[in-house]
Order: structure tokens, then C-alpha cells, then sequence
């Protein structure tokens, strides 16, 4: 068999293995590189040639310098000005994704968008707007902004390293800027003038005591000995509380009994399965005595004196708890969490919450000691949904943290020194500095990304080397034969866009790079039109929550359901479409 056909199975596979998500995507890279050394398309000598790539080293300082910026403030100061928005919804759209847009375009995106969240939140609560007006289009902002520079995106800096292999230079910090720039502003101007109005408007408006609304909680309450409940039926139960009360399933011993099955009273150590949110939690315990289960050991842990905290908070998709329980996790023994409550957008958890595996966008309710909460919940990879005070932090750090990254950018738009060493080179100024403690540098990087990116470059290159993406290009070549170059270029265009909505975009840019290359060289055109294609195409992934980060992180706390992303990404995509093409010819001629 052909290397080429080697390559075309192994990526087959690999992009079958990242659309059904069942294994995370940094194991399903390691094992596309695995696969291509043991078919010899990958020479076992350059199997972890990857992790010393530039653009590897590149994504990894950008993800400290990320850090560091959170760390002195300066992020926390531009979150800060942007509660001052006002109360009209058109109004607060146009300042949460501008200022999530700048941020993209120089840290990573999913740490800008994890800073605003909570804020976006806060706004929300406080001029009654559902969350679901704020969140999807502040996601896709942070996509948007990260198309403007250099570092503004993995793919860009991909697409940079991609094109100083094969043509001696990569791009510029801001050569994406033109693109890019007018691409966000398309973008920006459609999300704040009517994308916000195809969202849904999930839970009508939040409630002033809580952040924000979302699918109702899987909840567990116990009876316990002597409360007023006892004794009483559910048809009694709901009669007490004035209201229907959402109880899925009663749980007696090993035994499972449906709500609408159950006729029996109620006993001691009964405990209620119930679909409700905080506010109807509250009112079954006043009503009934029952307690959340497992409260009780959860207070003997940590002792009376402690303060406790309750706190939302949404796993991230790079949590640690993703398709684990609660048992697996020991929350309580470990990290001093109880767990209450768990909500997931888009259908009903049927499981008792010990059995629950968590899935990127979930929404927990957690109790916990309010000094440990933080750095808990940050273990957890989740991030708390909660009005929190902007911490300023101090002004000497956020001077030295600017001045780094703007010494590094100098350096690089001079020429002296490639974007590789030059940020990593501020990156370790500021832990030198002392604005950025060196284990939190280390938690700053988001490690599965390093290891996809350093396993998927030696397949990616193999794709080329093995005449693999020449094939791919003579195939798009053929199919638009008569067609002109603007046409084809077009068509890359949209089939980098639509594999971005189903794998990374990082992954998307590696596989895409090679083809774009060689089918320009076929069409005898110029390489950079193609390449600015690829980069501005993978990252624009608004039809799926799957495609990106982003997406995933805002689904719980927004209440969304996957067909809701298409119905304002599709759109949104036509606009970027109708946007970026005739910019890249315009730029970068053919």
C-alpha cells in the first residue's frame, strides 16, 4: 500500500475518533502519530519532533503570557469597565465582545472568555436579561478577536510556522490584522445588531438572588428522622408547598421508584431525586424538613467554625472530572466539596448524583470552605459562576506585565528575534519579574493542546511528504477545473470552516496547511491567499458546540441546546464568508 493511503486511513480514523468524542483529543492525536510510525509514513526518529516545533514553544509561551496578564490585573481592569455598560441589551453586547475580542486578539481565548463570563453573568442578573442573550455571541466574539493577530489563535501561529518552513519567513504579528480585523468587525456588528436576537431566551429573567438561570438542577433530599415531612405522601408534599413539586424518582434502599408510581408515605432515610432550582430547593426544605443529602456528613467534615460558601460553577473542557463521578473525584476527601446539585442543557440526568459523570458545560452547585473555594474549584478545571470583586492587583505589576509583552512584540516586528523565543523570552520575564508564580505558569498551559499540536505535526507533515495532500489538491483542482482561482480558493475556504465545527482548530489548520500550499502551486498562484484562508477559516467554528472551546464553555451556564449554536452560527458564517474572501483577494492578491 502507498504512504499516501496510509496517511488518508490514519487521518480517516483519527477525524472519525475526534467527531465521536468519546476519547479526549490529545490521546486521539497520540494515537494518529503512533499509528503513522508503526505504517512507516512517520520515521521513529522524528515521532516527538513536535514538542520542540516553534509553533508548539510559540502556543505555550502565549498561554503563560495569558496568565500573567490575569495575574497583574490588566485583564480584571478591562472586565471591570465593561460593568458599566448600561442596561440596553445592543449596548452591553457591543462592549462584553468588543473588550472579549481585544483580549482574544492577545491572550488565549478561552482564558478572555473565562474572565468575562461571570461578568457577562453579573450584567445580565442585574438588568434582567437571560444569560442566553449574552453569552453565545460573547463565545463567538472571543473567536473572532483571536483572528487579528499572530498569537491571537494556535492556528494563526501554525499557519506562520507552516509558511517560514516552506517560504523562509512566517507572517507578521499583525499581518492577520487586515484580514482579521475586518472580519471581527463584520462579525461583532452582526452579533450586536441582530445575532443576539436569533438566541433563545431561556428562563425569561433572572432572579435578583441568583447569578444566573439555567437547566433546572438535578438535586437529591433527604427525610430525615422527625422533620415535618415524614409521613406525608408526594401528592402532600406539593399540597404543603403550594406548587408542583419537580420529584423525578423516590429512592428506599436499593430500590428506585418513578414519582408518578410512587403511593406509599414517606419514610426516614427516604430520598427524593428532584428537578428544581435553588429557589424550589429552599422552599421543599421549609416546607418539608428534608435536607440535601449528604449535608450533614459534609458539615461533621469540616467542622462547625468553618465558613462554608455556595458557589455555581461550569466544567470546563479541559476539566479533570470530565467522565468521572463524584466517588472517582472524592470531592469531599480531596478537595473539600460537597456537590448539591447538577445541571445539564439540553435533556434530564436520570442518574443519582454519585453516579453522574461529568461532561464538558455542566453546571454544579458546590458548598465548600470559602478560603479553599478558589484554588479548589481551579484543581477542578471548573470556573465559578459567581459576582466576584474584580481584583485590580498591584500597579507595578501590571506595568511590568505590559512592558514585557510589548518588548516582545517589538523584538519580533524588528526582526531580531523569531515569535518562538521572543515570547518565551517574556514569559520567563515574568516569572522572573514576580508577576506570575512559576506553578502558576505551569497551570497557565493547557497541556492537551501542547500534545496535540506537537502529535499532530509529524502527521500533518506526512500528509505532505507522503503525496497525500498533492493527491487532495489534484482532487480539489479537478473538481473546480473551470472555475477561477477566486472560486476554489472559496471552497477551501468552506470545507476548513466546516471540519473546524467538528474537530480543533488547531488540528484543522495542520491538515488544511499542506493542501492549501499545493493547490496553489497547481493553480500558479501565490501560497499566502491560501494560507490566510485556512487560518481565518479554522477559526470559525459558530455551528457547533463542539468546534471550539468557547462554544462548550458558555452551553451550561447559557441553557443551550446544540441546535441553538447553528441557528445564529450559520449566519454568522455566511457573514464571515461574504466578509473574508473578497479581503483576502483584496490583501493577498493571487
Amino acid at each position: 500500500m502507498q504512504p499516501a493511503h496510509w496517511v488518508f486511513i490514519i487521518l480517516g480514523l483519527t477525524l472519525a475518533a475526534f467527531i465521536w468524542g468519546r476519547i479526549r483529543y490529545d490521546l486521539v492525536a497520540l494515537l494518529a502519530l503512533f499509528s503513522a510510525v508503526v505504517a512507516g509514513v512517520v520515521p521513529a526518529a522524528d515521532a516527538f519532533a513536535g514538542f520542540g516545533h516553534p509553533a508548539v514553544i510559540t502556543v505555550a509561551a502565549v498561554l503563560v503570557l495569558s496568565k500573567a496578564f490575569q495575574q497583574s490585573g490588566l485583564v480584571d481592569l478591562i472586565a471591570g469597565q465593561t460593568l458599566k455598560a448600561g442596561g440596553a441589551v445592543m449596548a452591553q453586547l457591543a462592549v462584553l465582545t468588543g473588550a472579549v475580542a481585544v483580549l482574544s486578539a492577545f491572550m488565549n481565548n478561552v482564558g478572555a472568555l473565562a474572565l468575562l463570563l461571570p461578568v457577562a453573568l453579573r450584567m445580565g442578573r442585574e438588568h434582567g436579561h437571560p444569560p442566553s442573550l449574552l453569552l453565545m455571541p460573547l463565545a463567538f466574539g472571543s473567536l473572532l478577536g483571536g483572528l487579528m493577530t499572530l498569537i491571537g489563535t494556535p492556528s494563526n501561529i501554525i499557519l506562520s510556522a507552516y509558511r517560514a518552513e516552506h517560504a523562509g519567513a512566517g507572517f507578521g504579528m499583525f499581518a492577520f490584522l487586515p484580514v482579521g480585523g475586518g472580519v471581527m468587525l463584520a462579525g461583532l456588528l452582526f452579533l450586536v445588531l441582530l445575532g443576539w436576537r436569533l438566541t433563545p431566551r431561556r428562563k425569561g429573567q433572572s432572579s435578583p438572588d441568583e447569578l444566573f438561570e439555567t437547566a433546572n438542577y438535578l438535586s437529591e433530599l433527604e427525610v430525615a428522622q422527625g422533620s415535618k415531612g415524614a409521613g406525608w405522601t408526594l401528592r402532600e408534599l406539593q399540597q404543603a408547598c403550594g406548587e408542583p413539586i419537580p420529584v423525578v424518582a423516590v429512592l428506599r434502599g436499593e430500590k428506585r421508584h418513578p414519582a408518578y408510581a410512587f403511593r406509599s408515605a414517606l419514610r426516614p432515610a427516604d430520598v427524593l431525586v428532584v428537578e428544581a432550582e435553588p429557589e424550589e430547593l429552599q422552599l421543599i426544605e421549609d416546607k418539608s424538613g428534608f435536607k440535601l443529602a449528604g449535608g450533614a456528613k459534609f458539615a461533621d467534615k469540616l467542622g462547625e467554625a468553618r465558613d462554608l460558601q455556595l458557589v455555581e460553577a461550569v466544567v470546563r473542557t479541559d476539566s479533570p472530572m470530565i467522565k468521572r463521578t463524584v466517588a472517582q473525584l472524592r470531592l469531599l476527601d480531596h478537595h473539600g466539596l460537597h456537590l448539591l446539585a447538577v445541571a445539564r442543557a439540553g435533556g434530564r440526568l436520570k442518574q443519582r448524583l454519585n453516579a453522574v459523570r461529568f461532561e464538558p458545560g455542566d453546571v454544579l452547585l458546590v458548598q465548600g470552605d470559602e478560603r479553599d473555594m478558589a484554588e479548589s474549584l481551579a484543581e477542578l478545571g471548573c470556573l465559578p459562576l459567581a459576582s466576584r470583586n474584580l481584583a485590580l492587583g498591584k500597579p507595578r505589576r501590571l506595568v511590568t506585565s505590559v512592558t514585557l509583552f510589548g518588548a516582545a512584540v517589538g523584538l519580533m516586528l524588528a526582526g531580531w528575534l523569531p515569535a518562538s523565543v521572543a515570547l518565551s523570552m517574556a514569559a520567563a520575564g515574568s516569572v522572573l519579574a514576580r508577576v506570575l508564580p512559576l506553578r502558576e505558569a505551569y497551570k497557565g498551559i493547557d497541556w492537551p493542546i501542547i500534545v496535540l499540536l506537537a502529535a499532530m505535526i509529524p502527521v500533518g507533515e506526512a500528509l505532505e511528504t507522503s503525496g497525500g495532500a498533492q493527491k487532495v489538491a489534484d482532487g480539489l483542482f479537478t473538481l473546480g477545473r473551470t472555475w477561477p482561482p477566486a472560486a476554489t480558493l472559496t471552497l477551501l475556504f468552506v470545507i476548513t470552516m466546516l471540519l473546524s465545527n467538528v474537530i480543533n482548530n488547531a488540528a484543522a489548520a495542520l491538515l488544511m496547511a499542506p493542501i492549501a500550499s499545493k493547490l496553489a502551486a497547481g493553480l500558479g498562484t501565490a501560497a499566502d491567499p491560501f494560507l490566510m484562508a485556512v487560518a481565518v477559516s479554522a477559526s470559525c467554528a459558530f455551528l457547533t458546540p463542539i468546534g471550539h472551546q468557547s462554544n462548550t464553555l458558555v452551553m451550561g451556564p447559557g441553557g443551550y441546546q446544540f441546535q441553538d449554536y447553528w441557528k445564529v452560527g450559520l449566519p454568522l458564517t455566511l457573514v464571515v464568508v461574504a466578509t473574508a474572501v473578497p479581503l483576502i483577494l483584496l490583501v493577498w492578491p493571487l
